[in-house]
């Protein structure tokens, strides 16, 4: 037997004792007050008068509670057939419909790529093609560097290859004729091979000088100068002094920002709810409002959920996609989320405020066929922003929105907006 079961068993026990001492009790007082009936016979009206003068404010205090209780009763559990006149209430008809689930979430604006641009070779800059906050498009040339020494190396290069190769055709024509042994000719195709490879290689080095954008995007501040001195390292620093100004980091750093893409985490507990969406091979919508304004709202797809949850804050890494054709949105933003998980279908959808708590649970007022008002208990399934989907209700059931804190089961009500009580027939439209 469970605990709560041997506690009820207790409790009932104490009741059926209680109730026998409380018999017990009552028969005893009986015996002993019984005698004393018999005297009522014999009270006249000045007897009658003596006791009431004698024990007038006890009298008086036993009128005052039973006055009082019986204006507490009617107050709590009033009689429909003493009720006033109609309560003004305002009521809306509930119907079914289709009611999006969204997650709200708090995140941030982050670029679907980001380069910072540094040097591969140890050189000085020679000039710079890209100003600070230009669009550029993937191949635009953004530095040149001092390429006369590596130039020249690869036009060296370049010569011996190309008169590799030509020794190469001659020595063929030798062989053709029996001049030359087919060993000669091969030596002379390495040779031009390796030349060629040479000459690639100082090709690749000589264009480490024009440092070109890898991505579309936008150009931040160029952090270098012409005759900059840059190494082949993960940070370009230079000098601040009185007679210079410049920064530490990269060259440049090219960002895109169309499309640009917001990062976001969902609690754990709503994990379910976006994997059940996600099955069905649809993205998930979002929107996105940014700033303290939020007076426009971007409208994007989520790209990918985190495929682990941090323990540390219970929460699943969740990433969108947005539009920004016009670039006003940067990286770094604080952003508002509202991810639409699902959808709750055929559900019936009523004013937050037309639900009523109290000590038994929620309820709402419906009005029945014959304009009264009747308290039903429902359950609330899903709130946002003001609305609630619950069970409990039909739909066609008209719900009381305002004027609720004056009914009572049974009151008779009209609407507030035309003033006369509500039939049968106006509760049906």
């Amino acid at each position: 037997m469970s605990k709560i079961e041997s506690s009820l068993d207790q409790l009932f026990a104490k009741l059926v004792q209680i109730k026998n001492i409380g018999k017990a009790r009552l028969c005893t007082l009986w015996k002993q007050y019984s005698p004393h009936l018999s005297k009522l016979k014999t009270i006249d009206y000045a007897t009658a008068k003596s006791f009431v003068i004698q024990f007038k404010w006890r009298i008086l205090l036993v009128l005052i509670v039973l006055y009082v209780g019986g204006k507490t009763y009617d107050y709590f559990f009033p009689s429909s057939n003493k009720s006033g006149g109609p309560v003004t209430v305002s009521s809306i008809l509930v119907e079914k419909r289709d009611v999006p689930l969204i997650i709200d979430a708090t995140g941030t604006i982050v670029s679907a790529s980001i380069v910072d641009i540094r040097p591969m070779v140890t050189n000085t800059v020679a000039k710079i093609e890209v100003k600070d906050g230009q669009e550029v498009k993937a191949g635009d040339l953004l530095f040149t560097l001092d390429d006369r020494n590596d130039k020249a190396n690869y036009e060296k290069l370049k010569a011996l290859a190309d008169d590799a190769q030509k020794q190469y055709l001659r020595a063929k024509e030798l062989v053709a004729k029996n001049f030359i042994s087919k060993a000669g000719l091969e030596t002379t195709l390495a040779n031009a091979k390796a030349a060629q490879a040479a000459a690639r290689a100082a090709e690749v080095q000589l264009s480490f000088d024009y440092i070109r954008s890898p991505i579309d995007g936008r150009a931040g501040i160029v952090n270098v100068f012409p005759g900059s001195l840059v190494q082949a390292s993960n940070v370009v620093s230079t000098a601040t002094n009185s007679t210079a100004t410049s920064s530490v980091g990269s060259m440049v750093t090219i960002t895109q920002l169309n499309p640009i893409n917001v990062q976001f985490v969902i609690p754990e507990k709503d994990i379910p709810i976006m994997l059940e969406n996600q099955l069905d091979g649809d993205a998930m919508a979002v929107k996105v409002t940014v700033g303290e304004s939020g007076q426009k709202t971007y409208n994007g797809k989520v790209l990918v959920i985190d495929n682990q949850v941090d323990p540390s804050i219970a929460a699943v890494r969740v990433k969108a996609q947005i539009p920004n054709d016009d670039k006003t949105l940067l990286p770094g933003q604080f952003a508002r989320v509202s991810l639409i998980a699902n959808t709750l279908k055929d559900a019936l959808s009523i004013p937050s405020q037309a639900v009523v708590i109290n000590p038994r649970g929620k309820l709402v007022y419906v009005i029945d066929q014959d304009g009264k008002a009747v308290s039903k208990p429902v359950k609330v399934v899903y709130e946002y922003q003001g609305s609630s989907v619950v069970t409990g209700i039909e739909a066609g059931d008209r719900v009381v929105v305002e004027g609720k804190q004056n009914l009572r089961p049974g009151s008779k009500v009209r609407e507030a907006k035309s003033g006369t009580p509500l039939t049968p027939s106006s509760t049906q439209k």
